[in-house]
């Protein structure tokens, strides 16, 4: 099986799966996902991909032996599922392993946010301590404070069980309510923006949750709310954002994801109010070694027993053999 079997790597991905792949198969590497870099003769004998990052329709219909693509990431948005589905191609994320870390960014996200800690810490670097005496007080605080999850998924569960040491009374906002969940439901984002002084957002990249936090949202959260990003830059009105924290729409923000990364708007470096991270929730080692695993286990276990580990909700395929 494994030593006939071709993996196609399009661009960079983590070393680990590149050692662990040729443990088990023949791996074919192009610089990026572009079907003019691989013959069709050699496109012929691909069954399998490994990806970070976009596999469109036009590398899927490049491949027709296709059979699996294993996404390194729990957001699948640059992978064509609907074309992989179209053809019983199996796409795989890496859900659950990086739930925990990027919960617990999420919540030094918040803290950094509401006390200004970087701040602070580049006051005492900077020698400022000893020149001018002791950092100025935080206007802000976490007591009291109510946080609305936009997004309850596997994530969205994670960061509420942290902040309920917190003592913070916690809502939500999904398509629609989730049984047995002890938090407050509001079937609108407006409802519960109005009903929070904290949103965290942590929903995928869909066409229903573009720039849905918009300058009508900042102003229902008010001018004591902040807002948290750990999900997808694209979910937020990045102009609207940095308009209201210059004008007090809302108290202050913390992000780890951008519209247009690695590029940052001036708009938003500009703002005193923002803790700003360059989409670093889940890189640690730990985290992307489990990543860089789960992987090539979704390929060894597809070409070894005929199912995926974790195949994503449009491909619930299994694999066809004879």
């Amino acid at each position: 099986m494994a030593s006939k079997t071709r993996i196609l790597v399009p661009g960079p991905i983590r070393e680990r799966v590149l050692d662990r792949l040729k443990e088990g198969f023949d791996v074919v590497r192009i610089d990026r996902a572009d079907p003019s870099l691989l013959a069709r003769s050699e496109a012929a004998s691909i069954s399998g991909v490994a990806v970070s990052g976009s596999f469109g329709a036009a590398m899927i219909e490049h491949l027709p032996s296709l059979e699996i693509i294993a996404s390194f990431g729990v957001g699948y948005d640059g992978i064509d599922a609907q074309a992989a589905a179209g053809r019983a191609i199996a796409v795989t994320n890496t859900p659950d392993v990086l739930n925990d870390e990027v919960a617990d960014t999420a919540i030094g996200l918040l803290i950094n946010t509401v006390r200004r800690l970087p701040q602070a810490e580049a006051w005492l670097r900077e020698g400022r301590w000893t020149r001018e005496g002791a950092f100025p007080l935080t206007p802000l605080s976490l007591r009291g404070r109510k946080a609305g999850i936009y997004g309850l998924g596997r994530i969205g569960l994670a960061i509420a069980e942290r902040l309920k040491g917190f003592g913070i009374e916690i809502a939500y906002h999904t398509r629609r309510p989730h049984e047995g969940v002890p938090y407050a439901y509001h079937p609108s984002l407006t409802a519960l923006a109005e009903a929070v002084d904290i949103l965290i957002a942590i929903v995928p990249k869909t066409p229903e949750t573009h720039r849905t936090i918009d300058a009508a949202i900042l102003r229902a959260l008010g001018p004591n709310g902040v807002l948290i990003n750990v999900g997808r830059g694209w979910t937020v009105d990045e102009a609207a954002l940095a308009a209201a924290l210059e004008d007090g729409v809302i108290a202050a923000a913390g992000l780890d994801v951008f519209y247009d990364e690695p590029n940052v708007p001036q708009a938003l470096l500009a703002q005193p109010n923002a803790t700003l991270l360059p989409h670093v929730a889940s890189a640690s080692v730990v985290t992307r070694d489990a990543m860089a695993d789960l992987v090539v286990d979704n390929l060894f276990s597809w070409f070894g027993r005929g199912a995926a580990l974790t195949p994503v909700p449009e491909t619930p395929f299994t694999r066809k053999t004879g």
